[in-house]
């Protein structure tokens, strides 16, 4: 047995009274989410729906994880010991 997909809900309008309170209408889509179909002489002109909701942006620690490459040894010290201004005083 096939089921039906579910109805979107929306609201049926008159081209004109789509005209004289457009304002209304888009602030009636965003706030409740449901879809407005705008008619001219009986024919469908415009369905009018919410957009979709944007990406969250991701962390920005660890987005360069991949990027990088560890090339050589990183623990021990860049020069020799005996070139440290330090230890020879």
């Amino acid at each position: 047995m096939e089921q039906m997909p579910k109805a979107v809900e929306e609201e049926v309008v008159t081209i004109s009274k789509f005209k004289a309170t457009c304002l209304a209408f888009l602030g009636n889509v965003k706030d409740t989410g449901k879809s407005i179909l705008v008619n001219r002489r009986g024919e469908p002109v415009a369905l009018i729906t919410s957009p979709p909701k944007p990406n969250e942006p991701g962390s920005w620690l660890g987005m360069f994880q991949s990027e990088g490459k560890i090339a050589g040894d990183v623990i021990s010290p860049v020069v020799n010991k005996n070139q440290w201004e330090v230890l020879t005083k």
